[in-house]
């Protein structure tokens, strides 16, 4: 029996599913240009993880073949619709800046439908330079830069000789604010991240850094371990109902960082959907295209067994009709029974991403951030 709190998601997959035969939709494709490769050896870097699991760790860098290749599909499947490329890795900085002048040039002489396309950048920040930033502000690219807060919260963000990267990151920001390049922050929340919410919180606002994105560390698949690196439901309690409160305070002097994860769950408490990938409760189409052309159906996904083809053989339209594609994104809609009834699953989703619902059981977490906040998030208007 669909309860009222469930029935959207199976609204979604309905809509997925009539998609297959329709003609106009948007595109989102994730590029992995130098594939998992990275000047930097963090800690919780989950791609490493995942990549050092399958058959072949690097997938080496993509030719100027491969992503032509990936520029005529997503423009084919979109036609004439939104399309949306982001560069992430690895660190995609240790593609030449030949490379991206190169792909932003091509795109736009085959681009005859008119699609609006949409460029964003992934980067830990250390690599950027004048020229990398001129041309970022030149091709409207936004930008996003990995930083988990002060020196010591970038404990876990060093170098292979076990440096904080710190220091770097800190220049690259300067060079992309010099050159006025749209940029956001993005912050991985570990134990150290979370129990210290407030310190991480006042250290972006001192520094002008006022758009920033906590995505939850995740445990390496198969991981049982209790690696105090990672949040308990408890740490992640926490970080929700002390976070929003800093935030909720700042929110309404006017004078408050923007939190992905708050200022998504302000939408959802006043009855729309989420814009971050994860957060309705399922999973969207996207393409992750490695190094060689290899393609994914999500970024936390590109293992052996979730392979769905290579751009240089298949299109994105055939993949995208593919039975492994249409099973990934029904997997996402699977729900654990005690959800199905639970007043504030308007709110979470069943625990948000695919992905996290495997990591970790934050329900508890969940329930004590919405029973004290839900009517805060009620009253705030994005």
């Amino acid at each position: 029996m669909i309860t009222v709190n469930n029935s959207c998601l199976i609204t979604f997959f309905v809509i997925y599913l009539i998609a297959l035969e329709g003609d106009l939709m948007p595109i989102s494709v994730m590029l992995k240009p130098a594939s998992s490769n990275c000047n930097l050896a963090c800690e919780y870097c989950f791609y490493h993880s995942l990549s050092s699991k399958r058959g072949d760790f690097s997938k080496g860098f993509m030719s100027k073949n491969t992503a032509r290749r990936v520029i005529d599909s997503a423009l084919d499947f979109a036609k004439g619709t939104d399309v949306f490329f982001t560069f992430q890795g690895g660190e995609p900085l240790l593609c030449s800046l030949d490379f991206y002048e190169n792909f932003v040039s091509y795109a736009k002489s085959v681009n005859k439908k008119g699609s609006n396309i949409h460029y964003c950048l992934q980067t830990n920040g250390t690599l950027i330079t004048d020229e990398y930033a001129a041309f970022f502000k030149n091709n409207n690219f936004l930008i996003g830069v990995s930083l988990d807060g002060d020196f010591e919260l970038n404990k876990y963000r060093i170098y292979p000789n076990g440096k904080n990267s710190f220091d770097d990151i800190l220049k690259g920001i300067e060079i992309l604010k010099k050159h006025n390049v749209t940029f956001n922050v993005l912050s991985v929340l570990t134990k150290n991240t979370a129990l210290n919410f407030r310190k991480a919180y006042r250290f972006f606002k001192s520094n002008d850094l006022k758009y920033i994105q906590f995505i939850v560390g995740l445990k390496p698949f198969g991981d049982e371990s209790d690696n105090d690196m990672y949040m308990s439901s408890d740490d992640y309690a926490f970080f929700l109902t002390k976070g929003f409160n800093i935030y909720y305070n700042d929110y309404l002097r006017g004078d408050f960082v923007s939190v992905r994860t708050f200022d998504n769950y302000i939408s959802l408490a006043n009855g729309n959907n989420a814009e971050q990938c994860g957060m309705n409760g399922f999973c969207s189409n996207q393409f992750v295209v490695e190094g060689d052309g290899s393609v994914y159906p999500c970024d936390f996904y590109c293992t052996d067994e979730w392979y769905l083809d290579n751009i240089n053989t298949l299109s994105f339209s055939e993949m995208y009709q593919s039975p492994k594609c249409v099973e990934f994104i029904k997997s996402s809609f699977k729900l654990n029974e005690k959800c199905k009834d639970c007043k504030y699953f308007y709110l979470c989703r069943g625990g948000g991403c695919k992905r996290n619902r495997e990591s970790s059981d934050y329900c508890d977490a969940y329930k004590q951030f919405f029973l004290q906040s839900e009517d805060k998030l009620k009253q705030l208007k994005k």
